[in-house]
């Protein structure tokens, strides 16, 4: 049984599944996966209660009351799950393969790659389909370049929000931590938009996820930076991070772009909106293709930095 203690051994254990193996294919055409399966939750609830007829205090309310109960029906589950896990290896490893479904690094490398990979070729129309499974935009006239940035801050940005995370909510509090961090993220996913049909709705949904980003996406950051042994690294950091227009995905970002001496964000396009969103190392250059190889190495190096700064507790425990 593995509820709160020794949450760090139990997520180290999940990443290792998850990078040597990843979600199985032919487990998601079966039974696809669990935050798809909380997402079905969250979209028939939103369906129920997000109705332009309700004002707008109303649907801010009813948001709220849809994402307490996702992130409550998380918690339960992973609670359930690891007290019906038997005290055993046989246990530990079953409820860590179960941990591992909730955490996203050898995915997000392989969707990132397919992006490299159709670019390196010349084949745009690829990299635009490749890149439209990880940027939340429209990628359809997206040019090489732009193509390039969205997938770099993309890796990035989800290098906290899927790997960093979830391991330092599971690693305070086991299965039910980060099995309530994922509802948290899968809600600001869906709901946490500023249109006029989630503003009110998802408003507190992607306040929680700003707060349960907060101390992650700072350390993501900062194992980016240090990922890549570079003073600029830092201080494009420590100047740009807070011009992004999240509170938390900047950190990595700007960490990534100082290291790789290229640009990122700027103005972007959702739907017919054009967003006017400042640059985080804007005197750099507009990265290029090749950098795609640049950027995952140092996505790997800053991945295995957090490996191993999950290491000390599980060492520390050891030791006692």
């Amino acid at each position: 049984m593995n509820v709160f203690p020794g949450g760090a051994e139990l997520m180290l254990a999940a990443w290792i599944i998850e990078v040597l193996f990843g979600y199985p294919e032919w487990l998601y055409r079966r039974i696809r996966h669990p935050v798809v399966w909380l997402g079905n939750v969250i979209g028939g609830l939103e369906l129920r209660c997000n109705k332009p007829q309700f004002g707008k205090n109303l649907r801010y309310v009813l948001g709220m009351a849809t994402a307490t109960f996702a992130v409550a029906l998380a918690v339960i589950v992973g609670i359930c799950v690891s007290l019906l896990m038997p005290a055993s290896a046989m246990g530990f490893w079953v409820e860590a393969m179960i941990a591992s479904s909730l955490l996203c690094c050898r995915g997000l490398h392989e969707h990132v790659a397919a992006v490299r990979d159709s670019l390196v070729k010349g084949n745009l129309a690829a990299a635009r389909t490749a890149a439209g499974k990880i940027v939340g935009r429209e990628t359809s006239g997206l040019s090489q370049e732009r193509i390039t940035s969205a997938s770099t801050e993309s890796l990035f940005e989800n290098a906290s929000d899927g790997v960093i995370a979830p391991l330092f909510w599971g690693a305070l509090l086991g299965l039910p931590g980060i099995a309530a961090y994922k509802a948290i993220n899968t809600l600001d996913s869906m709901l946490g938009h500023r249109d006029a049909r989630y503003a009110a709705f998802g408003k507190f949904a992607a306040r929680l996820d700003d707060v349960a980003n907060f101390v992650p996406a700072r350390l993501s950051g900062m194992l980016v930076a240090a990922a890549s042994l570079k003073p600029e690294a830092f201080r494009v950091m420590w100047r740009d991070a807070r011009k992004h227009r999240s509170p938390n995905a900047g950190w990595p970002e700007s960490a990534a772009a100082g290291s790789l001496g290229v640009r990122l964000s700027g103005p972007r396009a959702y739907g017919e909106t054009i967003a006017d969103e400042p640059w985080l190392n804007a005197n750099a250059r507009s990265p290029e293709p090749t950098d795609l190889r640049g950027a995952l190495a140092l996505y790997r190096k800053a991945m295995a930095l957090g490996c191993a700064l999950l290491c000390v507790p599980v060492l520390a425990e050891f030791m006692r």
